[in-house]
């Protein structure tokens, strides 16, 4: 597994209420669901199930980890019936939904390129102005996800957490909590079964983010 540990001082890991952050430090582990059924296209509400391969990644992504105080996941297929496996109690929370793409759904980026290729590249480089044809924008995605996360924080303070999710929630919520730009977080290295361990520290608020991924 390849380790890298990025930190931000004063990140944005609780942007509302201070209430979120009474009790001990929480530790939050954010992992992405493994490989799925139908092959690499763009898939958001798209219901596909894991394959073989994919439940075996994370399993082995979360080996050596735990145990939880509870678990969080999206309800889609991907991420609750692995999250469902792990045994401890199952919060499913559509807001950790990938995003909605639209027109796109079920499409490679092969076939996109081929029907409309101007579209696709004005996505992949401005995702925050440009989003999926009859899709859900990146703005949109990025409120329901900072909603879903406050929320969890406040009932989990002071827990050990499990969230199973998807790759736009995931970068989303990487560049709210490292403080960077929305607008960059397609750059960011978020492969399948990757885990994400994220510390948020009571006090001085300070948030580690931790990201463990297959070499």
């Amino acid at each position: 597994m390849a380790k890298t540990q990025e930190t931000d001082g004063r990140a944005r890991c609780h942007r509302h209420s201070s209430n979120a952050w009474q009790g001990m430090n929480t530790h939050i582990d954010i992992l992405r669901h493994g490989a799925v059924m139908g092959g690499e296209c763009f898939r958001g509400r798209r219901d596909d199930p894991l394959t073989a391969a994919g439940w075996r990644q994370m399993a082995t992504a979360l080996a050596g980890a735990g145990p939880w105080d509870a678990v969080v996941s999206s309800p889609l297929r991907r991420c609750a019936l692995f999250a469902a496996r792990v045994g401890t109690p199952l919060w499913l929370d559509p807001r950790w939904q990938e995003l909605d793409f639209g027109a796109w759904e079920g499409l490679s980026a092969a076939e996109i390129m081929a029907r409309d290729a101007t579209a696709l590249t004005r996505f992949w480089d401005d995702p925050l102005s440009c989003g999926p044809p009859r899709g859900e924008t990146l703005v949109a995605l990025a409120q329901r996800v900072g909603a879903a996360w406050d929320e969890l924080i406040r009932r989990h303070s002071g827990q050990r957490v499990l969230l199973v999710t998807h790759g736009g929630p995931i970068r989303v919520l990487l560049c709210q909590l490292l403080g960077r730009p929305l607008r960059r977080c397609l750059a960011l290295n978020v492969p399948l079964a990757s885990r994400h361990q994220v510390t948020l520290t009571e006090g001085d608020k300070r948030c580690t983010v931790v990201t463990e991924a297959a070499a």
